[in-house]
């Protein structure tokens, strides 16, 4: 969340930071809703004090009567004051985190600035076939047999396919480790405040799967269980920064996106990742996030994959971010640029509300936060389609054979 004592101060900065943002008219609500409990407070603590040197062990018919009355007056002030900050934490929790000057002006996707771009892309002499269209007996997607077990938007991954993603995994494992990360296996499910403290609720309550009789909820990325790892807890300036990558089984819904993808697995209810995730010093966090995206490069540059970065839009960032670069690979068979890895800078929102601080001379500050893609299905759905050939056999890169790969995709079934 943000900084309310910061925002009581320079209340001009935050509301022009939020207006970029949409959110500068929440904004005002919140000052005024914070102005109101402040002085709610103010009187309850006065009527508290006034009860208390009234109070004597003997006291007269008229001070009965007074105390009675500041009773009264009390129990009606505390139930403003109740409510006041209910209605105050309700807006706090849904106020977007700050955007960073430098993240790209405009409310819609289209509106992501390009940095740069790397790559040739693919010329065919044939027209290439959609990953669902290729595969063969040893290996291929099949998103009919999911959806018949478990509703539309579920695949399996079968024989070649299957090692040559679990391939992709291991390979961006070990990339990463070999950059200081510490590998996780994390939790899927989680409790509400993980949620909460993630920003994934309230704003992004629908995408969520809750499983009501336990009330757990399935993460939709394992940036939840990564961030949980130090809730609460007090961290030494020597602690930091923490890198964390994990892999995980993640689940979304996907609500709103009716009519997008809806054929193949670029956009599924549940899938894998590989995810990054950095608890570092407050004044470390602009440098993270560029090493964040040069690792997602160096990955997708191994990969031997076409693509550009992005500077995502003020507008179309989660509500935790401050900035965000998405890599967003070539896919031939739909002649546009997907998104396959993002990563964000948090700052201090996350560690807000999840109450992750750490010790230096000054006292406890709380930690910034990053959290980036290292991997997902999506990238072997790009080599499905930038690598094929006239028969339909996919020549995979030879980074990945070393963990289990097979060397090519098979021609069509």
């Amino acid at each position: 969340m943000i900084d309310l004592k910061a925002a009581r101060k320079d209340p001009d900065h935050f509301r022009t930071a939020l207006a970029r943002r949409g959110a500068a008219q929440d904004f005002d609500a919140l000052l005024a809703v914070d102005a109101s409990w402040r002085e709610l407070t103010e009187r309850a603590e006065g009527l508290r004090a006034r009860q208390k040197r009234s109070s004597k062990s003997a006291p007269s018919e008229a001070e009965l009567a007074e105390l009675r009355q500041l009773r009264e007056e009390l129990a009606e002030a505390q139930g403003d004051l109740a409510r006041a900050e209910t209605e105050r934490n309700d807006l706090l929790i849904t106020i977007p985190n700050l955007p960073d000057p430098s993240a790209a002006d405009g409310m819609e996707e289209d509106d992501a600035q390009t940095l740069r771009t790397w790559g040739e892309l693919p010329a065919f002499d044939f027209t290439p076939r959609d990953p669902l269209d290729l595969g063969s007996k040893t290996g291929w997607i099949d998103m009919a047999r999911g959806a018949r077990l478990s509703g539309s938007r579920f695949a399996y991954r079968i024989g070649d396919v299957a090692l040559a993603e679990m391939a992709l995994y291991r390979f961006t494992l070990d990339r990463l480790i070999s950059k200081g990360f510490l590998p996780v296996l994390p939790p899927v499910l989680v409790g509400e405040q993980a949620m909460y403290g993630t920003g994934f609720l309230p704003t992004e309550e629908s995408n969520t799967y809750h499983l009501e009789k336990d009330d757990l909820y399935l993460t939709g990325t394992s940036e939840v269980a990564l961030a949980g790892i130090h809730a609460d807890e007090r961290l030494e300036e020597d602690e930091l920064p923490a890198r964390y990558v994990a892999f995980s089984t993640n689940f979304r819904r996907e609500a709103g996106a009716a009519g997008k993808d809806t054929r193949g697995m670029f956009r599924v209810h549940q899938f894998d990742k590989v995810e990054m995730y950095v608890c570092c010093l407050p004044e470390e966090s602009v440098e993270y996030h560029e090493r964040l995206l040069g690792y997602e490069e160096e990955i997708v540059q191994a990969l031997g994959l076409p693509y550009r970065v992005q500077n995502i839009a003020v507008g179309d960032l989660g509500a935790p971010a401050a900035k965000k670069y998405d890599i967003e690979a070539w896919f031939p068979v739909q002649g546009r640029y997907r998104e396959i890895t993002s990563c964000s800078n948090t700052t201090d929102y996350q560690a807000r509300r999840l109450n992750i601080r750490f010790r230096r001379a000054g006292g406890l500050d709380y930690v910034h936060t990053l959290n980036g893609t290292g991997a997902t299905a999506r990238a072997l759905l790009a080599m499905m389609e930038n690598f094929q050939d006239s028969s339909g056999t996919v020549t995979l890169p030879e980074v990945l054979r070393p963990y289990g790969a097979p060397a090519t995709l098979g021609g069509q079934r």
